[in-house]
Formats: C-alpha cells, sequence, structure tokens
C-alpha cells in the first residue's frame, strides 16, 4: 500500500475516534445538560452505554485497519491492555457461568466496552489537530458557563430542577465530572500557551468545585503542577511557587473557607467528617477481608452491587491477585521510564505530557477513590501507546541533537564535485 493510502486511512481513523470522543465526553455533558432542563427525553436512555456499544465496532474496525497496513501500530503496550481485558473477560465469563450476580456481571461486561472504547479514541485521536483544539476548548467554556448558570447555592446539580422529563435518567455529578475532566485533560496538555492555560485552570477549577466531584477536582489539581513543572524552563523556581502557595493558602485557610459556599469538596480538607469517606474506608476493609480469605483468586463478586471498594483493592476482590498486579503494572510502568527518561528533557512533546499527566492521575485515583475498571486506565496506555508508536517511527522524535553541518565562506565550496571527495 502507497504512503498516501496509508495515510488516508489515518486521517479517516483520526477523525472517527475524534467523532468518538466528542460523543461520548462532551456528548454526554450535553445531553444529560438537555434531559435535565426538560428539553427532550430520555431517547438514548443513560446515553453513555448505549453511545458506547455504538462507536464501539467503528473504532475497532479502523483500528483494525491501522495494525494490518502497518505492524509496527501495533506496540507491546496495545497487546498488554488487550491481554488484560482479555483476562477480565475471561474472568467476568467463567464466574457468570457459576452463577455470579448478574448485575455485576452486567456492569463488568459495559465496563470492558468502556475501557476498550477509551482505549481507541486516545490510541487513535490527533488531539493537536487545530479543529480538535478548539473544539475541546468549546466544549469546556461550553460546559463551565452551563455548571455556573444551573448551580443552586453553590452546587451544579439538575435533579432539584424539576424539569426533567425522565429523572431516573438523568445522570449524577460523577458522570457530569467525568465528561469534563477528559475533554480538560485532552485541551490542557496540548496548550502551549502559559497564558490560556492559567486561564484553563481558573475555568476548570471552580467548574469541578461547584459540580461537587471530589475525586475529579482533586486529579484536576494534582494535574497543574505536573504539567507547568513540565512546561517550564526553572523547574526549581517553579516548584518553590507551587510550595509558596500550598503555603499561602494553609496559613489563611480559614478565611478562605469563609469565602466558599458550603459544598461537600471542602470535605477533602478533613475526612473524618465525611460520611463518605467512613463509608468507603469501610468497604476497604471488608475488601482486605475478603482478600485475605482469598489471597489467590479472590472472590468475585462477592459483595451487593454497588457496595465495591474503592480503590485499586477491588481488582484483588475481582480479578485475584494476578489480576492486580496486572493492573498497577498497566499504570505504573508507563509512569517510571516517563519520568526519568522524558520528563526533563528540553524538547517538550504534548502527547508525552497528556500520557505522563493521565497516568499520574490514574495512579492517583486508583490508589484513593476509583474503581478498577476506570477508564482512565484505557485512556492512559491509549496515549502511552500512541506516543511510543510516534515516537520509534518519528512522530514525536526530538530533533538531531548533533553537531551543525560544517559552515563553508562560498556556497561553490559545499556543492559536491563529479569525482571528488564528499563535503
Amino acid at each position: 500500500m502507497s504512503a498516501a493510502a496509508r495515510s488516508a486511512r489515518a486521517r479517516r481513523a483520526h477523525l472517527i475516534a475524534t467523532l468518538a470522543f466528542l460523543a461520548m465526553f462532551p456528548g454526554f455533558f450535553f445531553y444529560h445538560t438537555a434531559l435535565g432542563l426538560g428539553a427532550i427525553p430520555a431517547f438514548l436512555g443513560g446515553y453513555f452505554a448505549l453511545m458506547s456499544v455504538a462507536v464501539a465496532p467503528p473504532l475497532f474496525y479502523f483500528y483494525a485497519v491501522l495494525v494490518r497496513v502497518d505492524r509496527n501500530y501495533l506496540t507491546r503496550y496495545d497487546l498488554c491492555f488487550l491481554l488484560y481485558l482479555g483476562y477480565f473477560a475471561a474472568v467476568v465469563g467463567i464466574n457468570s457461568v457459576g452463577g455470579a450476580n448478574l448485575v455485576i456481571v452486567t456492569n463488568h461486561l459495559l465496563a470492558i466496552v468502556f475501557m476498550l472504547n477509551t482505549f481507541l479514541m486516545f490510541r487513535m485521536s490527533d488531539f493537536g489537530n487545530r479543529r480538535f483544539r478548539l473544539l475541546l476548548l468549546g466544549s469546556l467554556f461550553a460546559m463551565s458557563a452551563i455548571v455556573f448558570a444551573y448551580s443552586v447555592d453553590g452546587a451544579f446539580y439538575l435533579a432539584p430542577l424539576g424539569t426533567a422529563k425522565n429523572p431516573e435518567s438523568l445522570a449524577t455529578y460523577q458522570g457530569f465530572s467525568r465528561s469534563y475532566l477528559f475533554t480538560f485533560a485532552a485541551a490542557i496538555a496540548f496548550t502551549r500557551s502559559r497564558q490560556l492555560r492559567i486561564l484553563l485552570y481558573c475555568l476548570a477549577a471552580p467548574t469541578l468545585f461547584v459540580n461537587t466531584a471530589r475525586s475529579e477536582f482533586a486529579a484536576m489539581l494534582f494535574m497543574i503542577p505536573v504539567i507547568e513543572l513540565y512546561y517550564t524552563r526553572h523547574k526549581v523556581l517553579m516548584a518553590s511557587v507551587f510550595g509558596l502557595l500550598f503555603l499561602l493558602v494553609y496559613a489563611n485557610l480559614e478565611q478562605l473557607l469563609a469565602l466558599l459556599p458550603s459544598n461537600r469538596i471542602l470535605e477533602l480538607l478533613d475526612l473524618s467528617h465525611s460520611t463518605s469517606a467512613n463509608k468507603r474506608h469501610l468497604l476497604s476493609m471488608y475488601a482486605m477481608n475478603t482478600i485475605a480469605q482469598f489471597p489467590v483468586f479472590g472472590d468475585y463478586a462477592s459483595y451487593t452491587p454497588g457496595f465495591y471498594s474503592h480503590n485499586v483493592l477491588s481488582a484483588w476482590v475481582d480479578t485475584g491477585f494476578f489480576g492486580f498486579v496486572f493492573l498497577l503494572g498497566l499504570v505504573v510502568v508507563p509512569v517510571l521510564p516517563m519520568l526519568f527518561k522524558g520528563y526533563f528533557l528540553k524538547v517538550k512533546s504534548e502527547p508525552f505530557i497528556l500520557g505522563f499527566a493521565l497516568a499520574c492521575i490514574t495512579l492517583l485515583l486508583l490508589i484513593s477513590s476509583h474503581y478498577f475498571t476506570d477508564m482512565l486506565v484505557g485512556a492512559t496506555l491509549g496515549v502511552y501507546a500512541a506516543f511510543r508508536y510516534g515516537r520509534k517511527n518519528g512522530h514525536h522524535r526530538a530533533p538531531d541533537l548533533g553537531p551543525s553541518a560544517p559552515g563553508y565562506p562560498h556556497l561553490h565550496q559545499a556543492m559536491p564535485v563529479a569525482g571528488g571527495p564528499r563535503p
């Protein structure tokens, strides 16, 4: 196949992945906004499951096409993630035959589709495309405007408005915040302008604060120093600035809290008074008891649906020790080489910092609050595999830093002479 034909197929794959990303994340936010305001009925149900099933075939088709025309496209990181999903699917299948709770089995099957879709979207999307970046920025501004316009007493939630035609289908704050965080991450990593990044930070922080999603709010804040320390030339100075800001906030915490509306995110400052944090602690203790009794294979679906451990221990419970180690390896293995071999390079790469920032927040949330089927795992591996493929094939390779070509006082001296020595 000619290079032009391969390039055309790659562009089509980028387009499909871009459309899928916009449909799955900003599209989810805008659909549920329209649903909450009563502008539309829930003709797509909860939207995410149905849309995931709809976008999966074209995503996988174009991914298979890219692999077929270029065998190098299938990196070992692609293979590792696909093997993990295969292992997870086998665990679900075996336990479903053994009579496991059908609700949990169904949720896990959907989670596999969600993770695969997210992987393929981040694997094939061209986040550096100018039009795509403008769409992402426009989506962020529109989502923030909606959150601020429909917040009540410092919190955004559309259900209390009472205008939804199908309130049982309306997303919670977690769904809205997930869409915002994914869109923010894709946009901020490819924003080279520091002024625009600061504007986006000032937009995202109050948006997620008002949206009351603590995990996504913490993840967004965690991304700020990761990205800014990467792009700055003066890392020690920037680290000192962040340290000083932290000390100023800590020293004036009471005054700042007096200015803020009551919000569940403020519970992050003292989790001992958080009913949600206490509940999660009890669920973690229950998971550890399960692991102590079944340390090798875990005890699949041994909990009431929804009452799972909100951290990576949930992987050990449902997929055993091997699944737990496999999942941690998928996230940790990209972080370490990226930190030591790429984070401090002078030549900057947007795909690199997107992958590194996603890996950092994925690890943070898996340790602290998110279930092991978090779509951030798929996003992290998708970006990292794309980065590795691009670097190996020259797309993200640093420029040649070797010595410059020799200079000549006259142009004719640099021109080769037939039969003579080469310059």
